[in-house]
Formats: C-alpha cells, sequence, structure tokens
C-alpha cells in the first residue's frame, strides 16, 4: 500500500517536471500538428541513447493529456529504481533473454498493449528493440506490425536525431548538446486482414522506411 500511494503521488509530478527539464536539450520539433487527439495510437521512432526513453513522452503527453505506455526490456525491472519509475508509467516489461517462457510473457505484453490501446491511450515502441550504437538504424522487429495489424490503431513514426549527442551510451549524465525531433503523418495498415509472417515485415518495412525518411537514412533491411 505504501508503494502504491508514493506511486500515485509521484506520477502526477513527474509527468510536469520531465518534460520542463528534457525541453533544455531539445533544439527543434518538427510535426506537432501530425499527433491526432482524438484516438489511441502508437508511437514508432529509432533509438540511439537512453535519453529518447522520455523524450517523446516529454512532448506528447502534456499535449494531449493521455498517459502513454512505452515497451520496455525488462532487464530493467531488476533495478529498484528503474522498476519504481517504469511501473508509475505503467511500462510493458518485454522479454528478450530467450527463455523458455519468453514467447508466453511477450505474448501478454501485446495483450496488455492493446488493452491500453482498446481504452484510447497510447503505446510506444521502439522497433530496433535496442539502442543502436552507432547511430543508424538496425534491423527492426515485427512488433510494431503485429500491434498495428491487431488494434487496428494507426502508427506514429517519429524521428530522433542527435539524441546519442546528448546522453551517448558510455556517460552517464547528459552532455550540453541538442536534439530534434521530427514527427511524420499517421500510417494505416487497416487495410491489411492478415497477421502472417510476410504481411507483418511488409508493414514493419513501410514503417521503417518513415522513420528512415524522418532521419535522413536509407533503411535497406
Amino acid at each position: 500500500m505504501p508503494y502504491l500511494i508514493v506511486a500515485l503521488m509521484v506520477y502526477p509530478v513527474s509527468r510536469r517536471i520531465v518534460p520542463i527539464i528534457y525541453w533544455s536539450w531539445i533544439r527543434k520539433v518538427e510535426g506537432l500538428e501530425n499527433i491526432p487527439e482524438d484516438k489511441p495510437f502508437i508511437i514508432a521512432s529509432n533509438h540511439t541513447s537512453y535519453f529518447d526513453d522520455f523524450l517523446l513522452p516529454s512532448i506528447i503527453v502534456p499535449r494531449l493529456n493521455k498517459k502513454m505506455h512505452a515497451l520496455v526490456n525488462s532487464y530493467y525491472w531488476k533495478y529498484f529504481v528503474t522498476r519504481f519509475f517504469l511501473d508509475i508509467w505503467e511500462c510493458i516489461p518485454v522479454f528478450v533473454d530467450g527463455s523458455k517462457d519468453s514467447r508466453k510473457k511477450n505474448e501478454q505484453a501485446v495483450k496488455r498493449a492493446l488493452n491500453y490501446l482498446k481504452k484510447k491511450e497510447i503505446v510506444m515502441i521502439f522497433p530496433e528493440g535496442t539502442r543502436s550504437k552507432d547511430g543508424r538504424l538496425k534491423k527492426a522487429y515485427t512488433g510494431v506490425a503485429k500491434l498495428a495489424l491487431m488494434s487496428k490503431a494507426p502508427v506514429l513514426p517519429c524521428g530522433i536525431i542527435g539524441a546519442d549527442k546528448v546522453l551517448p551510451r558510455e556517460a552517464m549524465l547528459p552532455r550540453f548538446a541538442r536534439c530534434e525531433v521530427k514527427i511524420g503523418k499517421l500510417m494505416h495498415f487497416a487495410k491489411y486482414k492478415k497477421t502472417d509472417k510476410k504481411t507483418l515485415e511488409k508493414t514493419t518495412r513501410q514503417i521503417m522506411k518513415e522513420i528512415a525518411k524522418l532521419t535522413s537514412q536509407k533503411y535497406n533491411y
């Protein structure tokens, strides 16, 4: 009960304080007009830094006053501090350790994400799964496509540029640098009726190509 009480107190404070802090490292945001205000959607973005984790929530959550639920590597639930904040922000653990029960747990993660979308909330996912070491786009997993096809919710592609300069992989604290965020137009996939492997890969590729355009890169997978 004390944990729950603290969490309920921390969430409204953090959702106001974190965006104010983050804007100190944001140079420019383009495409705010593309953010839908009246429907649930899935945010899909490239991933180069831990700084990304609260960057998009800092921009979008205050604007819409809706909860955003990120799919996050279950590894970060091992530590009390990260687990505490992940729980109060109602993030969704994804299991990538390859254990025999990870598939079943990930199916539950998908169901949880779909439930949030049904409640007209927002789900955020980094399709590449992990941070890129050199800033270039990696081959993406098909989880983003699976969510989009099963929920019929549109995907909002986002490109983050320069976050790896703000908080490089080896850094403990942010550097004196600024990043940019480019928000693309909504992508709809209601025309796809199947969730077979070919369709999932095709949908994932379409999403990643939009992210590539936003970050001035190419996606060749």
